[in-house]
């Protein structure tokens, strides 16, 4: 986009918003620190790299659709997000799934795996001033079969898996030290039933027990953070899932570990974005994974709808940018899997702008003097003010395409590298 279409609207944009006393440079200043943590499972389709020579099974998950070029090697992988990351305004992080190691030809299982196994995925961080997040795979494999890992009624699973998330916590911190930031590891099991269970307590009771011997051991915060996640239902857990928002609420304020929330993880009636001033009450850091419910599909690509600028401006309003963690969690094989990246993390960033465009002073004033109707009235006002200018001069000053122009690279980089993929 030509620097002066860009640069005149947005300096009619920025007298607009001063009219509001809204600071637009500062906005775009508080913007640029904000970090997203992209999945890398996008660009396989969660299928990792993991040579066992054995029917997965039991996974739980389902990633739909075969649209053609998807990510077969790490190099390819690692290519694809460098093209995502360069149409993304910002200093962003990649979350990995334990599954992503560099194995090679060796048959390493869950209970196997090393730092070692990662520091191609360090060294490469490194060398694109990226942070690595991490993710213990409790799914996708012969011992999650039952349908219970960490809460199974086997010692031998419960063991295994245990042995498995140990490691993924000692790869986090060691991840964490090398790239001198900390790595967040994030816990999330698929334990549960398609129909009705008789025992959920034992099961309940089976992961506070796992949980409590993976967390003896504790690691420098400086290195590494651990967070848990829960889920409302799953493909073969409709009727009973062992974490549930309500057990992982209670563990993670009571042993000072972070909890994530995943949009799509709850009841479409529910509203996300309330319970963040809620939990941050007691807890002092928060993770977030952005993904978009559609029935009962909990993990489509991030767009700018309702939901995600109700969470977006919760934590703005509630000034908890420094405690809360982005992370974005989908997948979807049905469309071109770089833009998805793409459309997704500009989605949050988009969100994030019009939370740091309100006039919080002048919203807050009207609400303290009992001026409902002032409040409701300029809240609508905002909606069509011109922060699209705003949003198009922040992707210039961090040198990314504007507008609707990052599409064209997309597909260039689709007819030139991904299409040629068999």
């Amino acid at each position: 986009m030509n620097t002066k279409k860009v640069e005149e609207p947005y300096k009619i944009a920025r007298e607009e918003y001063a009219h509001l006393n809204v600071d637009t440079d500062k906005a775009l200043k508080t913007l640029e620190k904000i970090s997203l943590s992209l999945p890398c499972w996008q660009g396989d389709d969660l299928g990792g790299f993991e040579k066992l020579n054995s029917d997965l099974g039991g996974s739980g998950l389902r990633v739909t659709g075969n649209y053609p070029g998807k990510a077969r090697t790490i190099n390819e992988l690692r290519a694809d997000l460098g093209k995502a990351y360069f149409l993304i305004p910002g200093h962003h992080r990649l979350s990995l799934h334990a599954i992503y190691g560099e194995f090679g030809e060796e048959s390493v299982n869950r209970n196997e795996i090393s730092p070692e196994h990662y520091k191609g995925w360090i060294d490469w961080a490194k060398q694109k001033d990226l942070k690595l997040d991490f993710n213990a795979t409790c799914f996708s494999h012969p011992k999650a079969e039952s349908g219970f890992t960490l809460s199974s009624k086997d010692r031998r699973i419960r063991e295994f898996w245990i042995e498995h998330v140990k490691r993924c916590r000692e790869i986090s911190a060691f991840m964490g030290r090398e790239q001198q930031s900390p790595c967040i590891h994030n816990l999330w099991i698929p334990d549960g039933t398609k129909d009705v269970s008789m025992d959920r307590w034992a099961h309940r009771a089976l992961l506070k027990k796992s949980l409590g011997e993976i967390f003896t051991k504790k690691y420098n915060p400086s290195e590494m953070k651990d967070a848990v996640e829960s889920k409302l239902f799953g493909i073969g857990s409709e009727s009973f899932v062992v974490g549930s928002h309500e057990f992982y609420l209670g563990y993670a304020i009571s042993r000072n570990i972070m909890l994530c929330l995943d949009l799509g993880h709850f009841h479409p009636t529910e509203s996300i974005g309330d319970k963040i001033s809620a939990i941050l009450q007691f807890s002092e850091e928060l993770l977030l994974h952005l993904s978009r419910g559609v029935r009962w599909d909990s993990d489509h690509v991030v767009n700018l709808n309702d939901e995600l600028k109700s969470v977006t401006e919760e934590v703005v309003r509630s000034k908890t940018l420094e405690r809360v963690h982005f992370a974005l969690d989908f997948f979807d094989a049905s469309v071109n899997r770089v833009g998805a990246w793409v459309i997704s993390a500009r989605a949050v960033l988009k969100g994030l702008l019009i939370a740091l465009l309100e006039p919080q002073e002048k919203l807050r004033e009207f609400e303290d003097s009992g001026n409902f109707f002032a409040r409701m009235a300029l809240l609508e006002e905002l909606k069509t003010k011109p922060y699209g200018a705003v949003w198009d001069y922040y992707c210039q000053k961090m040198g990314v395409p504007s507008g609707e122009s990052w599409i064209e690279e997309i597909q260039r980089y689709e007819a030139e590298v991904t299409s040629k993929r068999s």
